[in-house]
């Protein structure tokens, strides 16, 4: 006995406690946020930056040229700030679908979500439509195939989970479909470029007025996935069992598909596709701190905040022309995926 106890006390020993993570990633961050703002084209110092964003607040006599203010007000804290709440909604919806489906490698785009959000915003490319209306049918297309996915399983008459699941997956597949026909119709120098560019994922166009429409309803998604983290941990455990233990299964899964949904969609909306956010940092998170969404949770959004602020920084700073989002999180995630795969070989041996 006194063996267990003294191993289980090294064990708690050599935990990193979740206070220490959660003050390091934060720390971490607000490191990156700086290094963001001045990162670019045009040189800035982190002395400058501050100086003026405090200027809008409080009398500064302006040292800086006024393409200066001009730069970092409307071009990269609009971006920097849309990379935190991207990363941080994408990974928070990945880790909610992967509680809520007891699946580790379910993402937010397996209801379909950004394959109708792909072809909304082809659409409205294609009848060359100025970018905020690009964007809004992309959120209409999300919804609907979202919605699409939903009511398969009514219709069916069969609620369970692997039902939805299989849903999202032939409603990935012909949404996909109807995106082939769409590109090969599209217009090849001009209509078929954009439609690929948006498709790659960037944050090159956008700007304060979107991140402002879509801060308010992700913000608001994402605290109410905290407050119902605790019931994710007893719904992983599978509806007959969350029923056992007096939880309304149904009900608090509808809310987590909801906001997951809600945060893939308006993501995919302002940066188009970006993948392995969704399925890497779930994963990452666990590493650090267990299984334990009402930790996982709030270490996701700092995690995928961090995530995106770094790919999104090298994307407009490693080469002249700008790289596509998702060709570098394809770097990142792919080799973790491999990784998650290794982990798992092991484990079963």
């Amino acid at each position: 006995m006194s063996g267990a106890i003294a191993q289980t006390e090294k064990k708690k020993k050599g935990t990193i406690p979740y206070i220490a993570i959660i003050a390091t990633l934060t720390c971490i961050l607000i490191l990156l946020f700086l290094i963001s703002i001045v990162s670019g084209r045009f040189d800035l110092s982190i002395e400058q930056v501050l100086m003026i964003i405090l200027s809008r607040a409080f009398p500064v006599t302006p040292t800086w040229e006024s393409i200066a203010e001009t730069i970092v007000f409307q071009i990269r804290l609009p971006r920097v700030f849309a990379a935190m709440l991207i990363g941080a909604s994408l990974a928070t919806a990945g880790a909610t679908y992967q509680s809520l489906f007891r699946n580790p490698m379910i993402s937010p785009d397996f209801l379909g979500v950004t394959s109708g959000a792909s072809i909304g915003a082809a659409t409205a490319i294609i009848m060359d439509m100025p970018f905020f209306t690009v964007q809004i049918f992309a959120f209409i297309g999300g919804i609907t195939a979202t919605l699409i996915t939903l009511s398969i399983p009514k219709m069916l008459k069969n609620h369970s989970t692997l039902t939805l699941v299989l849903s999202g997956i032939v409603v990935t597949g012909m949404f996909r479909s109807v995106m082939s026909i769409i590109r090969y119709l599209a217009e090849p120098t001009t209509a078929l470029a954009s439609i690929i560019f948006w498709q790659m994922g960037s944050l090159s166009s956008v700007s304060s007025n979107e991140v402002s429409t879509v801060s308010l309803p992700l913000v608001i998604c994402l605290i109410v996935i905290i407050r119902i983290s605790w019931w994710l941990n007893i719904m992983s455990l599978g509806e007959t069992q969350s029923s056992l233990l007096g939880v309304n299964f149904k009900k608090y899964r509808r809310i987590g598909i909801l906001c997951s949904t809600l945060l893939a969609v308006l993501s995919v909306c302002i940066a188009g596709e970006v993948g392995w956010v969704g399925l890497a940092i779930p994963h990452l998170s666990r590493l650090m701190v267990g299984v334990d969404n009402k930790k996982v949770i709030p270490v996701c959004i700092l995690s995928g905040a961090i995530f995106m602020l770094i790919v999104d920084t090298l994307a407009r700073t490693l080469t002249t022309a700008e790289i596509p989002l998702g060709v570098l999180t394809g770097f990142v995630g792919a080799p973790f995926f491999i990784f998650l795969l290794y982990r798992q070989k092991t484990r079963l041996q």
